[in-house]
């Protein structure tokens, strides 16, 4: 019995997850969670080294996600962004920024 309690939980964690990212309201417009992190430098700069075609793609994202939100209006439910789609595409380049400049910090303060 007590075997089963993990997968059961996972199982919620999952679903609770699902619920959550539905109830954010970004994939209504079709972004996903990457199009919604605040830009601030280590942003800007993860952007910049983002391959040409993902750029693109997000900005048209962006772009629909906000005349859609101007007209009051979101995309037709077979067009939402999935939970199982959703993809980090930003968050490595974000993480590798990070790292470097953290690096630096540390090279700079010997």
């Amino acid at each position: 019995m007590a075997a089963r309690a993990p997968v059961a939980s996972g199982r919620l964690l999952v679903g609770f997850r699902k619920w959550y990212y539905n109830m954010c309201g970004f994939n209504k417009f079709g972004l996903m969670r990457d199009d919604t992190i605040y830009e601030d430098d280590d942003v800007k700069e993860a952007l910049r080294r983002l391959p040409e075609t993902q750029y693109n793609d997000r900005m048209f994202r962006i772009k629909r996600a906000l005349d859609l939100s101007m007209k009051q209006q979101i995309l037709p439910k077979d067009q939402w962004t999935k939970y199982e789609e959703d993809v980090h595409y930003l968050t490595p380049y974000l993480d590798e920024v990070i790292r470097e400049r953290k690096e630096k910090a540390e090279w700079m303060k010997k």
